[in-house]
């Protein structure tokens, strides 16, 4: 028998053709649709991946008709091109019905790529491209080899579309699927076993790759391998002072952020429950969200302008970004990660600022380990350092010790004080810790459901909350109902007294409110503000114990107390023993009087 072996070679040539198009087109693809926000993504998407679920043979008829005399066929032969029936249109069937599972496996891929990766690489001043050539790419590389392969091997196998389109003409549009079905139609089935065993050979060796490559992927791993820092080392990473003023609207599903603030060289840390807008807000300063309305100033740069179309990229703006799970480049390392901001300075000062940095955040000796084996608070220190590198202007905190033990957390807040201390940029430290906040942060800005609440001093807003939720999120546990009864005198209702106050009272108060640690065991019973209690129950923490107080009378039960009390065991020691009851003073410069 005279076997031709022509189908092999030109599904070969034809598979590696429509695999190497598809490569670089369903990549494209993949990532500009990753990035598009407009209304029509999905519809887009759809149209990208319709070839995927269409019979080849619908697929070969809308080519035929596209290509053919009646389409873009007719304008070709002007020029003496003929697509039809010839090897590109077996190369073009290939490509088309391939293109789908290229398209669709990086595109996967790119979504499983932590955002915030991406972010980062945008803050620390990467184009678009740059973005995608040395973060997303090679993050995706497994998912596009994968995809690579299973792209290799439905090209191999196609048939409708190219019977429809190439036809079947031996030793120029014959490939191994239609010489299989023409041997068997013509009752050639030794030939067509032949076919049928060539193809499944090429096919089980492009999946054991597949499963290789999957396998290797597993075992895969990174390679293995506290001073205060000085205001000379400070001094190169910083850069002049400037103040940032944001006033913004950003909808949201179920409400808009509006904010409203400025700030200045000293640490603005921005307090808020879960949900309360504060991590929105910071993506907006960096230019990874888009606010609806308002603008965005940075010294006399201006970042946002709604009115005027200004809305500057995250890569131009000179916003540092520490990210809550720090967005580390997982498969680059220490110094690859400090410099990834820096490549376009020269060499020689690019290593000197690194060594610098390197020396400020104490990681001498990590330089070419990968983050996964990096401690917490290693990785917390090489996100401060590459986002200090690019010299920013502002540098945006999110929960930066959030992950961390409370051991590690005391340790390297200290040191980021310390570096606040000495950083002359604008500072925006996000935490729902109010003690973490009050430590490193002079100033404070409250959110709730994305609206400031409060914004000033933290010595103020302690101090003085102004409103029943302020003061609960700052740690106030004791509230009661309140109401005036004369300039400088209330009643709180829900502890059954009348308080003398220095605050003045406000139109509209709904609570007075007074903090644990501020309550006053006293050994006068008869100055004003000083009740009987008794203790209801107690709750202790290593160095501090919680004491339930019930004001007036004995206690009907464990829940039965008004007020609650915080000391150092070393106080509770000396006033456990004494005999019931006690008495309380409330401060009336500790008092509080709050609207709802």
């Amino acid at each position: 028998m005279n076997f031709d072996l022509s189908p092999l070679w030109i599904s070969l040539k034809t598979t590696l053709t429509a695999t190497t198009i598809t490569f670089f087109i369903g990549i494209s693809a993949a990532w500009w649709v990753f990035n598009y926000r407009g209304k029509n993504r999905n519809l887009i998407d759809s149209l990208l991946t319709l070839p995927l679920v269409l019979p080849p043979t619908v697929i070969g008829f809308i080519l035929l008709l596209l290509l053919g005399k009646n389409g873009l066929g007719r304008l070709l032969q002007h020029f003496g091109i003929t697509l039809i029936f010839t090897w590109y249109a077996t190369a073009i069937a290939a490509t088309v019905v391939a293109f789908p599972l290229m398209y669709k496996t990086a595109l996967g891929t790119f979504k499983q790529i932590d955002a915030n990766l991406l972010a980062a690489a945008r803050t620390l001043g990467a184009s678009e491209l740059r973005v995608f050539w040395q973060i997303a790419l090679p993050l995706s590389k497994s998912g596009i080899i994968a995809g690579t392969i299973l792209t290799f091997a439905r090209a191999l196998g196609e048939f409708g579309a190219t019977l429809m389109l190439a036809g079947n003409i031996p030793g120029e549009t014959q490939t191994i699927p239609t010489a299989i079905f023409f041997a068997a139609e013509g009752g050639e089935i030794d030939r067509a076993v032949i076919w049928v065993l060539v193809i499944i050979a090429i096919s089980l060796v492009a999946t054991l790759a597949l499963n290789a490559q999957e396998d290797s992927n597993q075992k895969k791993q990174a390679p293995k391998r506290y001073l205060l820092p000085s205001e000379r080392e400070l001094n190169a990473v910083n850069k002049s002072s400037a103040s940032l003023t944001v006033d913004i609207h950003k909808h949201l599903p179920n409400w808009t952020l509006t904010a409203d603030f400025s700030a200045d060289s000293y640490p603005l840390g921005i307090l808020g429950a879960s949900g309360a807008g504060k991590s929105i807000l910071l993506r907006c300063i960096a230019g990874l969200e888009t606010p609806n309305a308002g603008c965005i100033t940075l010294g006399d740069r201006i970042l946002f302008d709604a009115k005027t179309h200004i809305n500057l990229p995250s890569c131009d703006r000179r916003i540092g970004f520490v990210f809550q799970n720090y967005a580390l480049f997982p498969h680059l390392t220490v110094w690859e990660n400090i410099t990834f901001g820096i490549q376009n300075l020269p060499k020689t000062t690019r290593n000197q600022q690194a060594s610098q940095l390197i020396a400020l955040m104490h990681l001498e000796g990590l330089q070419n380990r990968y983050p996964d084996n990096l401690s917490g608070g290693e990785q917390q220190r090489v996100a401060l350092a590459r986002a200090l590198a690019v010299q920013p202007q502002v540098l945006l905190l999110d929960e930066p010790f959030s992950a961390l033990d409370t051991h590690l957390r005391s340790q390297l807040e200290k040191q980021l004080i310390s570096i606040l201390s000495q950083y002359q940029g604008v500072t925006l430290f996000v935490t729902h810790n109010l003690e973490e906040a009050y430590r490193a942060c002079k100033n404070l800005l409250v959110l709730s459901s994305g609206k400031i609440v409060a914004n000033g001093s933290k010595e103020r807003i302690f101090e003085r909350p102004g409103t029943y939720f302020v003061a609960q999120l700052t740690g106030c546990k004791n509230f009661s109902v309140a109401r005036a009864i004369a300039p400088q005198k209330i009643q709180a209702l829900d502890w059954g007294c009348t308080l003398d106050v220095i605050e003045p009272i406000p139109n509209q108060l709904q609570y007075v409110g007074i903090r644990a640690h501020q309550l006053i065991f006293s050994a006068k019973s008869d100055r004003p503000n000083t009740f009987p209690c008794w203790v209801v129950q107690t709750s202790e923490t290593p160095h501090r114990m919680t004491i339930y107080l019930k004001l007036h009378q004995p206690p009907h039960h464990q829940d039965d107390y008004h007020l609650q009390a915080e000391v150092f065991k070393e106080k509770w020691a000396n006033l456990k023993d004494k005999p019931l009851p006690w008495h309380i003073y409330l401060d009336p410069g500790r008092l509080f009087l709050t609207t709802e």
